[in-house]
C-alpha cells in the first residue's frame, strides 16, 4: 500500500475501486496491467475495510440508564 493510499479518505478508495473494477471487467488490459490494478484493488479493499471498522468503532449510542448515568452501547444496539 503506497502513502497515498493509507492517507486517502474511504470515498477517495471506493472510487478509485470502482475505476479499477471498471477498466478490469472491460478485459482489454495487457496481463501485465491487469495484475498491476489488481493488486493495487485488493490494497484498496483492505483500506476500505479498515476505514468502515475504524467508523464502526467511533459510533457509539449514549443511553441513559435507569440511574441516570450514561452508558455507551454500539451502533448495533446490545448484541444478543
Amino acid at each position: 500500500m503506497t502513502e497515498n493510499q493509507t492517507t486517502q479518505s474511504f470515498e477517495t478508495a471506493l472510487a478509485r475501486l470502482e475505476e479499477i473494477v471498471r477498466a478490469l471487467e472491460v478485459g482489454q488490459a495487457p496481463l501485465d496491467t491487469s495484475l498491476s490494478l489488481f493488486e493495487e484493488g485488493i490494497s484498496l479493499v483492505k483500506l476500505c475495510n479498515r476505514r468502515l471498522d475504524e467508523a464502526e468503532q467511533k459510533i457509539k449510542l449514549l443511553q441513559a440508564a435507569p440511574d441516570g448515568s450514561m452508558t455507551e452501547t454500539d451502533f448495533g444496539g446490545p448484541k444478543a
